[in-house]
């Protein structure tokens, strides 16, 4: 989200900031601004060139939505509605309010003559943002280190039982990009592990969860947001352009945009799209992106939105496929500018932007409500996001604002807490555990140190999205926070479960202590990252200043305690990778546990684990390296250049254990790493062939029919003001001041390749996800996990693929695929787990022919490698001879 939604609390407060610079000439920037807005003049700035060979290629006519059949019965009902709109009711559909002009962080316009609200549009992706009475779930990052498909869907479905009991229409989450590409990247701790597969499958199963409920889900960040820091264009325009991540086709489709595929695939209702460029044109109106792969390839049938003020043109961006501005603003908030709202009415009555767009724009908005269902007993909002009174202005943005009732305090947390627990205790990742040091006894004499095991004193929600780095560290900050209605610190559930326990909450070691025989030291520590609005300890939202190492002095920390005590616990909440080396290896660490950033309940989940009523069965969602120069060059920070910062992804596939493999460079700890207090092996591995191999997918069928509507441009009273209208200053309308006098010009200048003949159907689409084929399942794995072991647990099994030796491609030695986790199997129990492989999971996108291919060889086979980690790897099955056996070499060390 935007970098001052919050910090922009009110009006008068952003301008008596920008007064207090005299270099800032407020009156003439407004002046600028409302002049290049009314010309759209804005949108066509020239941006900078990027490095040759990175093409952001152009791509219109916007395809339009309504031609899949799991669509049809919404789009129907929204085609009867959509004709007989009004010009402005329309135009109100596509545009944001304005920022703090509703009770939620984005409120659209409303069309009440047919029972349509204003949609409230709030975060985040692991609860709802800024309010009371719900639950802080766990992050992301941290349900991906369960590798539970069904923990991902629960999660999803008790976060939209919340969503919709605050009366949110759609809520932003989940993440799925940023992937994780950069370590030190400010928001990869939203999203679900540092590999697309894992991203898939966390997005897919988390919004299956949250539309069964009725709730719109909106994944994001579409795409390559990996870095935080000049991620944003600088307002006012011209003064830097923001980051350009310059990416390959072949290395878009089959990471980047790889998650997308499957959100799409399983009817995700909205996409939002990221604020930096791609290949040198912002992704906001990047018309490849949306029209070209989202849309048309994709076969993405509902809405398309902005991120918070990223929106930057309004002619190019509507063109380019972009569906719903919000907030809604134009290049700085609070003005009551808007690249849309009247200038989109404008747009549509001098003939600059066809009708069909805008019709397709309703449409599809309102299809997306349709849809899920909201035209029945939808509840409207009981709380506002922008003050926790009971009553508050409607229009906080609004020097004048009637007063509203905004807060009705509605709970929703009904047995929500249960799920946040289970999940951040399957996520629980058990990496070193010498001695069987673990599980603890709760008669053990425990000393704990560090800040990061007890609850913020200044209070869980002291700090403006978590924007602080104090106490347990449950989530990241940002716009991707919500509020804990507690925290369940860790200290306080160790001294619930043992007797014996003394804490020191200081993160230096405390001078003058002296172990004694038996006794067992539990150290925490943390490294945190968040949204580039907020700057914390020095890193402004990516880890700048802290590095992959852990804050507060915490190696030292560690290092003090493992000299003065034989038995040192190191528990780890981080968002991501943190280098280990300075003590992972000495011989009084026995044990270290990433419990991840587990939301509100870090206490019980913890001790669930460290005294033994489960055992750990969570596995790492990324690699930990020796030394951050492990990875390549290419996925550092990238640092100030003049006008744009280029961010070149010369890596391609590269990524985390992909590029370690690639380079025989041994981690620290392995993808997917995660010990148990008991074993498991494998037998009876069978693999099936389902479908014969083809190089290529059958071929797609055509697109069904979409809406049609009249093409004659309304007339010109639709968007006139209404007789005694009661104007909001600052409120975003669709209206303008004499209509009648606005006449096409022709003098428009459209974007380079802008065409109104739409373009063959691309050969690797014909349905929601693309070719329909291409989640064909090829093969399956049938594998029995066995308990070998004296506790019970579950067991993780993931397969890894291996391309055949001589295939023409380039592709990583190995590449998650799938995986599948077992019920609790007690002592000697067994289940057998069954898991496809499919065409897409097997092919390649080949950038010639512009379609995913299989490389099939007559004589070296695909294998199937099947373990509970990319560093685990027991057996291996062949396509070919269909056999699976042990003792084969390994891919990877």
């Amino acid at each position: 989200m935007s970098s001052v939604r919050y910090c922009l609390a009110l009006f008068v407060v952003c301008q008596g900031v920008l007064a207090i610079s005299a270099e800032y000439d407020f009156a003439g920037e407004y002046a600028k601004i409302t002049q290049l807005q009314s010309s759209q003049e804005f949108a066509f700035e020239k941006r900078d060139d990027v490095p040759a060979g990175y093409v952001a290629s152009p791509y219109y006519p916007t395809p339009k939505g309504g031609w899949v059949s799991s669509w049809s019965a919404a789009y129907a009902k929204a085609e009867k509605v959509v004709g007989n709109m009004t010009l402005s009711e329309k135009v109100n559909m596509t545009t944001g309010t304005g920022f703090l002009m509703g009770p939620c962080v984005g409120n659209t316009g409303s069309a009440p003559r047919f029972g349509i609200p204003n949609l409230c549009l709030q975060d985040s992706a692991l609860g709802i943002a800024a309010t009371d009475n719900i639950t802080a779930f766990p992050a992301g990052i941290t349900t991906g280190a369960t590798f539970s498909k069904s923990l991902m869907y629960a999660r999803g479905d008790a976060l939209s039982q919340e969503a919709r009991g605050k009366g949110v229409n759609i809520q932003l989450g989940p993440t799925i990009g940023p992937i994780g590409r950069q370590p030190r990247g400010g928001r990869n701790w939203e999203g679900f592990g540092a590999d697309p597969s894992l991203q898939g499958f966390g997005g897919s199963e988390t919004i299956k969860g949250m539309q069964a409920n009725g709730v719109i889900a909106t994944v994001k960040h579409w795409v390559a947001n990996e870095q935080e820091q000049y991620r944003m264009d600088i307002v006012p325009h011209g003064t830097m352009k923001a980051l350009s991540a310059n990416i390959d086709d072949r290395t878009l489709h089959e990471l980047y945009a790889w998650p997308f595929m499957d959100a799409i695939k399983v009817g995700v209702g909205a996409v939002m799209t990221s604020y930096n460029d791609v290949n040198g044109s912002a992704a906001s109106q990047n018309s490849k992106l949306i029209n070209g792969i989202l849309k048309d390839e994709f076969g993405f049938q509902g809405l398309v939105m902005s991120d918070w003020l990223s929106h930057i043109g309004g002619v190019s961006a509507a063109l380019s496929g972009l569906d719903m501005s919000m907030p809604g603003d134009g290049a700085i908030p609070f003005l009551g500018l808007s690249y849309w709202a009247s200038d989109l009415s404008k747009s549509i009555l001098n003939g600059t932007v066809p009708l069909e767009r805008l019709n397709d724009m309703a449409t599809r908005i309102v299809a997306t409500w349709f849809q899920f269902g909201q035209d029945k007993d939808y509840p409207l909002p009981n709380f506002s996001a922008n003050t926790a009174d009971r009553e508050g202005p409607c229009y906080p943005a609004a020097l004048i604002s009637p007063t509203c009732a905004v807060n009705q305090y509605v709970n929703v947390q009904g047995d929500h807490a249960s799920i946040a627990r289970q999940v951040s205790r399957e996520a629980i990742t058990l990496l070193k555990n010498d001695n069987k040091t673990l599980p603890l006894s709760s008669s053990a004499t425990l000393k704990v140190f560090g800040s990061d095991a007890q609850t913020n004193p200044d209070g869980p929600n002291a700090c403006n999205q978590r924007n602080c780095n104090k106490g347990v560290l449950g989530m990241g900050w940002g716009s991707g926070t919500a509020n804990y209605p507690y925290m369940d610190a860790p200290i306080d559930a160790i001294k619930r479960r043992a007797s014996a326990v003394t804490y020191y909450s200081s993160d230096s070691f405390p001078g003058g202590l002296m172990a004694t025989a038996g006794d067992i030291a539990i150290v925490f520590i943390s490294s945190d990252s968040g949204e580039n609005q907020h700057t914390v300890e020095g890193n402004n939202g990516d880890r700048s200043a802290s590095g992959l190492y852990a804050w507060h002095n915490g190696d030292a920390l560690v290092k003090s305690a493992a000299a003065k005590y034989a038995t040192v616990i190191v528990v780890v909440h981080t968002v991501g990778p943190i280098l280990v080396e300075e003590w992972a290896d000495l011989p009084s660490v026995k044990s270290i546990v990433f419990a991840h950033l587990p939301g509100q309940e870090a206490g019980n989940s913890l001790t669930d684990i460290l005294f033994g009523d489960y055992s750990p069965s969570g596995h790492l969602p990324y690699s930990i390296p020796k030394k951050e120069n492990d990875y390549p060059a290419s996925v550092s920070l990238k640092g100030f250049q003049f006008f744009q910062v280029q961010d070149t992804f010369s890596e391609g596939l590269y990524i985390d254990y992909r590029y370690l493999n690639k380079h025989s460079i041994a981690p620290r700890y392995a993808f997917g790493t995660g010990l148990s207090y008991t074993t498991f092996s494998y037998s009876a591995l069978i693999l099936t062939s389902n479908i014969p191999l083809s190089a290529l997918p059958p071929a797609r069928a055509p697109k069904g029919s979409t809406p049609i509507y009249t093409s004659a441009i309304p007339a010109a009273a639709e968007v006139a003001w209404p007789s005694n209208f009661p104007r909001i200053w600052r409120y975003l309308y669709p209206y303008i001041d004499n209509p009648s006098a606005i006449t096409a010009t022709g003098k428009y200048n459209y974007p380079a390749g802008y065409s109104t003949t739409p373009k063959p159907d691309p050969p690797s689409g014909g349905d929601e996800g693309g070719n329909p084929a291409l989640w064909d399942i090829m093969f399956t794995l049938s594998v029995t996990v066995i308990n070998t072991g004296s506790v019970a647990g579950k067991e993780v099994v993931m397969v890894f693929l291996q391309h055949p030796s001589d295939s023409p491609y380039d592709t990583p030695v190995i590449q998650l695929r799938n995986f599948e986790k077992t019920e609790t199997l007690v002592p000697g129990g067994n289940q057998v787990l069954s898991i496809g492989v499919t065409r897409r999971d097997l092919s390649v996108w080949d950038t010639v022919q512009q379609n995913w291919v299989i490389p099939v060889s007559a004589t070296q086979p695909f294998l199937f490698w099947i373990g509970n980690g990319s560093g685990n790897l027991t057996v291996a099955c062949e396509s070919l001879s269909g056999v699976c056996e042990g003792g084969r070499v390994k891919p990877v060390a």
